[in-house]
């Protein structure tokens, strides 16, 4: 029972008090006076019934009711009912009613007039206090009260107030009371029936109204997540309506922050305060409520919730959020469902106010039913007597929920409202409510009928229902009756002031009261407690993001069987399975999983592996902690925690290593949460045990074991206990709580050596403190220290610390110490431990930590020594014969780069890098070689290298390798065969052995001299550099070959010379090769040479007959001969007619180093003159013919660019006066001589009186010989020199009005009088030259780009092909740098003036290239311009040719380009030579016809010309090289010696095997000159930048890549024994495409190859068998008269058309066809077609792409009877045999067109003369039968008669044998 009123105050104004503004209230009088002892009086009270101020009114108001509500200092609710009114202000003076809040002056104002002004009113209140909320009882009461006094009834006040102090009601249990305040009245109070469940009468619906649902939604929110709620109306009622409603809204959770229904206006600050709060304001201090920036302003009256910028409100999480919206729309606006309805029911209407109030907060109920659905599985019970304790696992609730990403419900878990939930409802053992009902025993009714709206709402009238009749538990109420005051009262004029009541009467009734019932027996309260149910386990609520695929059954398969394949020691089964293992930890079920099956072998808790089994388990622990969060929310760290003390490896002899060492990288371990949540989870499985056993012994007896028990669950345990507990006897209390207190003691033991295990390192003399916490991390060695050793080490704990103190690890100890403690304060505190049992805990864990500290230093020592496992084996790579390694291999991860094929990345395929290998160093490559760390391409191997000679670059970085490590360092190595090795070092590779690697890698790279590089050491072992430390004994190759050459020039330099063979003895030693035969020779030549540089004679030594043998053998001879430019006969004697000679005058190399000893000048010009006039010259590099063309005998000439005064002096005109010496006088009119025998030998000079009138040059004569790019005219603006930068100085005049598309309609740009002679030089340096109209010759100055920019630009160019780290869009990053290296610009430009020089010399001009010294550009043009004009320079024989004379003879410097040697090293690389052969490979990708070689020769001789594996491309001369004795050297050596030191010989012996240099497209033209486009829209990156194969590393070391060491007899060699399936998936970067699917040719020549091996032949070589293929194809296409396509590739057959693009070789499957469009003269443009790749066709596929009439393929027609299948009649059909596409078809008759059946010949096994069967013709002879069995089925046949049947019987024949 309580009373239903605690005070009654009188508050009146008062006029004594004199604040500025506001009166003030005081209070008249309070009833009963002093405090009751339960509840003292609240203060305060007068603020709260005037809450905007106490003010004077000018007129009476009627009357107001509010409800104010008071909070104590015990969070007890107090609630004011305040009943105001007005009564007259009585005062004589006159400044005593002034006090309406205006200033003192009018004060005395008023006093001096005497006029008596208006009457004022001041408010007095009548005010209930009570801690019972009986809103309407109190309005009653106080109306009573008025009502006497008003209408001055009869009753005596002190008599009602007395019976209303004394009146006590029940406070739940729904009963009904009547009371009566003893002045005829009556009234009901009915008490809920559970006073858990708050009472809101109408609130909640009215706030809804008020606000809407989507408002109400935010604050309920807002409220929630303890944001700050401001109410603003003009109503005060309707403030605490609205707070009372939100509150109702929030249960079961209840409101435990400020909550101010009605906020006074003195109080406004409070809304400054910091904490949360629910508030009420008077809408008049709106104003003051806007600076709030942090308070959620809800105005009832305008119906608006304002949520300020600043403040993010998490709302309810979908769905529950969409469901929450359309349940409250079915509720408020039951219409909105019907209102589309063409018929609406007319029933529909809402509830009333009352039970729509209810069924709101039935949706709420549900709201939360769902939210914490399974909350009571997630409750920790830690203590059970004297009281329970209780924790909640928030971590593992989220997680269940697989809400931990959630906003929402993680605030509402971390907040006040929540703890209190958990406080209150957590026991288990208490009276339940409709909550408890709900969350248990309704969720299952909830989850089924989601999305059925009728179903829902049927459950919300249900719970309103109860809800209803918790409020109003008797329907029928008996009328209240109470008296009303009359209408209009309040406005009397002559109200008599509320009279003051007699204290003592009202006392008196009270006092009797109290003792009235203090004699009363006291009424017994029965509360009904019981056991809360605790409803289904999450888990058996569906997880709502359950998918599927993480938890299939299959994947936990996997992860079980590898675990119990490690545990079976079946490591290679497990290994396969780790990858699957690893990705299936992704899925929350794996892990749960994995932590099962680890349990189950881990026997007394201690499980012994040996290092491999360990190692699994730890990186399997690894893996599934690194996907939890710091939370733990599904209790992975929680299951793991046992088994990282458990499973352990013996290191050595008494010493273990705890897998707990191994997996402290992760946050979960710093989480104070988690150890706490860990600690009451296992604190309550204790105490649960404590009570089971206990509990098992005493049953024992009684009841028999036989029927299982159902487990109990901890809180069960605990509500039996708490039920006992008041029956229990005093001493079994003490003992029981004793136990328990005990048992958390030990936990907590227990639990600080378990932290300290986690927490410190296992080095800890690292001082390493973990990541976030500010801590370090660790692990102990045994379980058993803690109870055996704890006692001891308490005792002399104390000596300990002091001695622990300056320990070295002290820092990481300390901070473990402090974690460890303050997470033992807190949960020592929680779970109510003693005080010096806590005492003792904080002396022991010192000790615990250091303890753990020396075990751990001896298990870090002896894991230190460990071999490290799991990584894989190093792969050995495969060398070349002669190719040794340096130094062995050391473990590196290769990076990716930014290419991005590799990565797998955006373009697909796998991740190849980053691999796990080794790095080696060779004699002649850099190599890496291992395996994808990816497991799902593990098996791949990865091979990535390059040869040493082409490294450009080498820097150090430092790269995490993978993402668990550390930095490490690494080196990125650039090379220009465009490779990039970016290799990071493994942690076991010492930083010296790094360094050593690159000291010998530079080395390597820069031999001392040119014979130190591979191609002469190749063959002789190198000294290993495995022993770093030791001195190297023997003297390193380079000093040898150092000395050698010292003495050689020693020698030399002596003017008589002993002859005899020098041969170092380091060489002989290695017995593999010789110094070069000709020794003698070489010096003879040298010795010369000193004589010769001061007497040129003309005359030849017998000594130099030897050498000059050997120079006429040379290329340049060969193909001078060819070319028709004089002949070398042995008297070297000269044939007079012709118009140049062979020049001996260079022999001895005196007149010029850098060209060749046999030069060809004009037959006029003496030897002589010759070295005069070579001194213009930049590196005396003269003019000398190098090409000459057949038809127009134009020459073309080279030669260095002009000195200074050279040009000066052959442009001046002749009668000026010389500047300088006569000398240079007389060699420029020498150089002129010169020039002038060079036109004067050109056949047509004497034309037109000595001018070269050759105006031929007509765009008819252009198109007649030559071959032109392509078929678009719009790339023929810069074909040739058409830029205004090459030709604008070309004959003299500016070039004006070049048509815009650049096709030169008539090449005005041509003077009519051309010059005999082009003088092709640089600009800078033919400045200020006039031309001459009286020379023959004519200067073109054009620009040209040094070799500085060439450099710069491959650099850029390399840059971009090959990036060294990714960008973050790659095409777009590609090509903007290749646009910026300018590379392609640098090509056109060189094509540009290649194919002007081409124009010149085919109309008849000769041209003289003149460009820098002589040896780069100039090359490259003179080169290209020869490829272009004469076929034979695009055969194989003749490009070799070109390259020896052009590049070789002529002294283009590849040593020095190629940065060779250390004399080289810094000017770099400077790609001249593979500029030309990129020129040359965009050339033949327009005329892919007109070249005998393939693309692959290019990229073949792009990569070695740099590779020094063969001695080729050494050295920058002719000179040089005889110096060294590379020239001669190969017709005396060839026989010993494997290794080919010459690249064109290697080229020929694999050319002889297999045709990957061969072009099969090749079917040149005659006499063709090709002018390829040369736009930069019209050039193709080269691919040889951008590919590579990762399978087997660069494809050009053609061993290597064959995989074996002899190089294999076919080019795509593949494993042919095993039927393979035709599928084969092709990596990007990884496979090399033409090996894994060769070209149908390649194809079919192998095929050959094969079956010739098995029949015993010998194999022909593949170049016979296609020479023969060709001529049969001819002889063939000849015999048949019409040209039909049929010829393979036949070279007659193809117009003169372009022949290029659209001719493709595809490769189908097995024993494909070919596919080749070609032009038939029938058509006349290309249409590429590409066959699909794909099964196997039928040859007839091959021909249908060539659209012809049918009669063309008619070979033999006419008609024969074919019987049909089995049981169908025989008819006659027209036949028709077609060779060509070898089928023979028939027809229903012979003018019908569509096919009937096809027979393919290919099929056909057999022909043989048949017999006539049943249905037959009857008038035919039996020998006219015939039938045709093919491997399908037999057909039988019947000609007219026997000739015929003959006749068709040898046509089929004869087809089948030409097949």
């Amino acid at each position: 029972m309580a009373r239903l009123a605690d005070y009654f105050v009188l508050v009146g104004y008062d006029p004594g008090k004199r604040g500025s503004g506001d009166g003030q209230g005081q209070i008249l009088q309070r009833f009963p006076e002093k405090d009751w002892e339960d509840n003292p009086f609240p203060q305060g009270i007068e603020l709260f019934c005037q809450p905007s101020g106490w003010q004077l009114f000018p007129e009476r108001n009627p009357p107001t009711f509010f409800v104010a509500v008071l909070t104590d200092i015990n969070s007890e609710r107090h609630y004011c009912a305040c009943f105001t009114f007005w009564e007259a202000v009585e005062s004589p003076q006159p400044q005593s009613h002034a006090r309406n809040g205006e200033g003192e002056e009018e004060e005395e104002e008023e006093a001096s007039s005497l006029v008596q002004p208006a009457q004022l009113f001041a408010p007095k209140s009548l005010v209930l206090v009570s801690r019972l909320d009986h809103a309407e009882v109190f309005r009653n009461s106080l109306g009573l009260i008025y009502t006497i006094y008003v209408d001055g009834l009869s009753v005596s006040l002190e008599n009602v107030i007395g019976n209303l102090l004394t009146c006590t009601i029940p406070i739940t249990g729904g009963a009904q009371r009547t009371i009566s305040l003893g002045a005829g009245d009556r009234q009901v109070i009915q008490t809920p029936i559970n006073d858990s469940l708050p009472v809101s009468s109408c609130s909640v619906a009215l706030l809804f109204r008020q606000l809407g649902i989507t408002n109400v939604l935010f604050l309920f929110c807002a409220a929630l997540t303890e944001h700050k709620i401001l109410f603003l109306s003009s109503s005060y009622q309707r403030l605490t309506d609205a707070c009372r409603a939100l509150l109702a809204l929030m249960f079961p959770l209840k409101y435990s922050f400020t909550y101010v229904p009605i906020l006074p206006a003195q109080l406004l600050e409070v809304l400054s305060t910091p904490t949360p709060f629910i508030i009420g304001v008077h809408s008049i201090f709106q104003s003051e409520t806007q600076e709030l920036l942090d308070v959620v302003i809800a105005d009832l009256d305008g119906g608006t919730v304002n949520v300020p910028e600043c403040v993010h409100i998490s709302l309810l999480p979908e769905p529950l959020l969409q469901q929450t919206r359309e349940a409250l729309s079915m509720v408020l606006d039951p219409e909105l469902e019907v209102a589309d309805l063409a018929f609406p029911p007319s029933t529909i209407s809402a509830s009333s106010l009352k039970m729509q109030d209810k069924e709101i907060r039935a949706v709420f109920l549900r709201l939360f039913a769902q939210l914490l659905q399974g909350y009571r599985w997630c409750l920790h019970i830690i203590r059970i007597h004297p009281e329970p304790v209780i924790r909640f696992h928030k971590a593992a609730f989220l997680g269940q929920r697989g809400l931990t990403e959630d906003d929402f419900l993680t605030k509402v878990l971390e907040g006040m409202a929540f703890a209190g939930f958990v406080t209150e409802r957590g026991a288990p053992y208490r009276p339940i409510d409709l909550f408890d009902e709900l969350v248990a025993y309704e969720v299952k009714r909830m989850k089924a009928e989601e999305g059925n709206k009728q179903k829902i709402l049927r459950h919300i009238k249900e719970l309103a229902e109860k809800l209803y009749k918790n409020e109003n538990p008797y329907p029928a109420v008996t009328m209240h009756k109470v008296q009303k005051p009359t209408e209009g009262c309040h406005l009397r004029l002559h109200q008599k002031p509320f009279p003051h009541l007699d204290e003592g009467t009202v006392q008196w009734i009270i006092d009797q009261a109290t003792a009235k019932l203090q004699t009363a027996p006291p009424a017994v309260k029965a509360e009904k407690k019981c056991m809360v149910p605790s409803g289904p386990p999450i888990a058996a609520i569906l997880e709502r993001n359950g998918n599927a695929l993480a938890n299939s059954a299959r994947r936990l398969e996997v992860v079980r069987n590898c675990i119990s394949y490690v545990f079976e020691n079946k490591m290679l089964e497990a290994k396969k399975l780790f990858p699957a293992v690893l990705r299936a930890m992704k899925g929350r079920a794996a892990r749960h999983c994995l932590t099962q099956e680890l349990h189950l072998h881990v026997q007394q808790n201690r499980a012994v592996l040996d290092h491999q089994q360990f190692d699994f388990v730890i990186r399997m622990m690894n893996c599934c902690l690194q996907d939890c969060t710091a939370m733990d929310e599904h209790g992975i760290a929680a299951a793991l925690l046992p088994l990282v003390t458990a499973f352990c490896r013996k290191l050595s002899p008494g010493i273990t290593q705890f897998a707990y060492s191994c997996v402290q990288e992760h946050v979960v371990w710093t989480n104070i949460q988690f150890w706490e949540a860990m600690f009451y989870c296992d604190v309550q499985n204790h105490i649960r045990a404590l009570y089971l056993d206990s509990a098992e012994e005493n049953h024992m007896e009684q009841e028999s074991t036989e029927e299982p028990q159902e487990a109990k669950s901890a809180l069960e345990i605990a509500s039996e206990q708490l039920r006992l507990w008041p029956t229990m006897s005093r001493e079994k209390q003490q003992e029981l709580i004793q136990k328990e207190e005990s048992t958390v003691f030990s936990q907590a033991i227990h639990y600080a050596n378990r932290m300290s295990y986690l927490l410190l390192p296992l080095d800890t003399s690292k001082n390493r403190l973990l990541r976030s916490s500010g801590l370090g991390d660790v692990e102990s060695v045994s379980n058993s220290f803690v109870t055996n050793s704890i006692a001891g080490s308490v005792a002399e704990s104390y000596d300990t610390e002091s001695g622990f103190e300056d320990a070295e690890s002290s820092d990481v100890a300390n901070s473990v110490v402090r974690f460890i403690n303050r997470f033992v304060d807190k949960v020592c505190t929680e779970s109510g431990v003693t005080n010096e049992h806590l005492k003792g805990l904080h002396v022991m864990i010192p000790d615990i930590v250091q303890m753990h500290i020396e075990t751990l230093d001896a298990v870090h020592r002896e894991s230190k020594r460990l071999p490290p496992i799991q990584k894989p084996k190093l792969l050995r790579p495969n060398l070349l014969l002669g190719e040794e390694c340096v130094m062995e291999g050391l473990r590196v991860y290769l990076m990716p780069d930014g290419r991005e094929e590799g990565a797998g990345g955006s373009v697909g395929g796998p991740p190849l890098l980053p691999a796990e290998g080794a790095v080696f160093l060779t004699t002649y490559r850099i190599i890496f070689k291992g395996t994808p760390t990816d497991p799902l391409v593990g098996e791949q191997v990865v091979i990535r290298s390059f040869p040493i000679a082409s490294l450009t670059k080498e820097k150090k970085i430092s790269i995490q390798a993978q993402a668990d490590q550390f930095i490490q360092e690494g080196l990125q190595l650039r090379s220009c065969t465009f490779q990039l090795l970016k290799i990071a070092f493994d942690e076991e590779v010492a930083s010296d052995s790094a360094e050593i690697f690159r000291k010998h890698l530079h080395k390597l790279r820069y031999p001392q001299h040119v014979r130190g590089t591979f191609a002469f050491t190749v063959g002789q072992s190198p000294k290993q550099a495995m022993q770093p430390k030791a001195k190297e004994k023997n003297p390193s190759l380079r000093t040898l070959s150092k000395n050698l050459v010292k003495n050689a020039k020693r020698t030399i330099g002596r003017q008589y010379v002993t002859r005899k063979k020098y041969t170092p003895p380091a060489w002989e030693q290695r017995g593999s090769q010789h110094f070069p035969e000709d020794n003698e020779d070489e010096i003879s030549v040298s010795e010369e040479l000193d004589r010769s540089t001061l007497t040129p004679s003309s005359t030849m030594r017998p000594s130099e007959k030897m050498t000059m043998t050997h120079v006429v053998e040379r290329a340049c001879c060969r193909d001078y001969q060819r070319l028709g430019l004089g002949t070398l006969s042995s008297s070297l004697t000269r044939s007079k007619n012709e118009p140049f000679r062979i020049s001996t005058v260079n022999r001895m190399y005196a007149i010029c180093r850098s060209y060749p000893g046999l030069l060809i000048v004009p037959q006029s010009i003496q030897d002589n003159t010759i070295q005069r006039i070579s001194r213009c010259y930049r590196q005396s590099r003269f003019p000398v013919v190098c090409w000459r063309n057949s038809r127009t005998k134009a020459v073309l000439l080279r030669s260095g660019g002009l000195h200074g005064k050279g040009v000066v002096g052959l442009f001046k005109s002749q009668n000026a006066p010389t500047p300088g010496p006569s000398q240079a006088d007389s060699t420029s009119l020498e150089q002129e001589k010169y020039l002038q025998a060079v036109i004067n030998s050109m056949p047509h000079y004497s034309d037109a009186g000595g001018r070269n009138t050759l105006s031929g040059f007509t765009s008819a004569h252009m198109s007649s010989a030559g071959k032109w790019g392509s078929i678009r005219a719009s790339g023929r603006m810069s074909s040739y020199a058409l830029n205004v930068e090459i030709g604008s100085r070309l004959a003299g005049k500016d070039l004006l009005g070049t048509p815009h598309n650049g096709t030169p309609a008539e090449p005005s740009f041509l003077r009519q009088h051309r010059a005999s002679l082009y003088i092709i030089g640089d600009k800078s340096q033919l400045k200020g030259v006039k031309p001459d109209p009286l020379q023959h010759w004519e200067v073109v100055p054009i620009e040209v780009f040094d070799v500085r920019q060439v450099k710069a630009s491959f650099k850029k160019l390399m840059k971009a092909c090959v990036p060294g780290c990714p960008s973050s869009d790659p095409s777009v990053a590609y090509l903007r740098s290749l646009e910026e290296s300018e590379w392609l610009s640098q090509i056109h430009k060189i094509l540009q003036i290649s194919v002007l020089v081409v124009e010149l010399l085919d109309t008849g001009s000769s041209v003289l290239v003149s460009l820098e010294d002589g040896w780069d550009i100039t090359t490259q043009v003179v080169s290209l311009v020869q490829l272009l004009s004469d076929p034979y320079y695009r055969t194989l024989e003749g490009f070799r040719l070109l390259v020896e004379k052009e590049w070789l003879s002529f002294g283009h410097r590849f040593s020095h380009r190629g940065a060779q040697t250390l004399a080289g090293q810094s000017s770099g690389f400077a790609p001249i030579f593979l500029q030309f052969l990129d020129c040359v490979h965009q050339i033949h990708l327009q005329f892919p016809m007109e070249f005998e070689f393939s693309q692959y020769y290019l990229k073949f001789l792009s990569y070695h010309y740099i590779s020094n594996r063969f001695r080729t491309f050494l050295l920058d001369s002719d000179y040089e090289r005889i110096e060294l004795g590379l020239l001669y050297e190969e017709k005396g050596e060839r026989k010993g010696q494997q290794v080919s030191k010459s690249i064109w010989d290697y080229i020929d012996r694999l050319n002889k095997k297999a045709p990957i240099f061969f072009n099969y497209l090749y079917a040149p033209e005659d006499g063709e000159v090709l002018r390829p486009y040369s736009n930069i829209s019209n050039l193709k990156v080269w691919d040889y930048y951008t590919e590579e194969t990762l399978s087997e590393g660069p494809p050009y070391d053609w061993e290597l890549a064959q995989g074996q060491p002899e190089p294999a007899e076919e080019p795509d060699r593949q494993d042919t024994a095993a039927p393979q399936s035709k599928r084969r998936i092709i990596w990007p970067c990884y496979d090399n495409r033409s090996r894994v699917e060769p070209d149908a040719i390649s194809k079919l020549l192998e095929e050959l190859h094969n079956l010739e091996m098995e029949l015993g032949q010998v194999p022909e070589r593949w170049k016979d068998t296609w020479d023969k293929v060709k001529a049969s194809q001819r002889t063939e296409g000849r015999q048949e008269g019409n040209r039909t396509p049929s010829s393979l590739l036949m070279s007659s057959g193809l117009s003169h058309h372009r022949r290029s693009l659209g001719v493709y070789l595809q490769e189908s499957g097995v024993g494909s066809t070919l596919n080749l469009s070609l032009d038939s003269d029938t058509s006349s443009t290309s249409t590429p077609s590409s066959g699909k790749p794909g099964g196997r066709r039928s040859t007839s596929t091959l021909y249908s792409q060539f659209q012809m009439s049918e009669s063309e393929n008619r070979s033999y027609e006419g008609s024969l009877y074919k019987k049909g299948a089995f049981m169908k009649p025989w008819k006659s059909r027209w036949f028709v045999l077609d060779k060509t596409k070898h089928q023979l078809r028939y027809y229903d008759s012979r003018m019908d067109t569509e096919c009937k059946g096809v027979i393919d010949l290919a099929e056909v096994e057999s022909i043989t003369p048949g017999t006539p069967t049943m249905g037959a013709p009857k008038t035919v002879d039996e020998k006219a039968f015939f039938d045709l069995k093919t491997t399908k089925r037999v057909y039988n046949f019947c000609a007219q008669d026997v000739q015929l049947a003959q006749q068709w019987i040898d046509r089929i024949q004869s087809c089948l044998s030409d097949a």
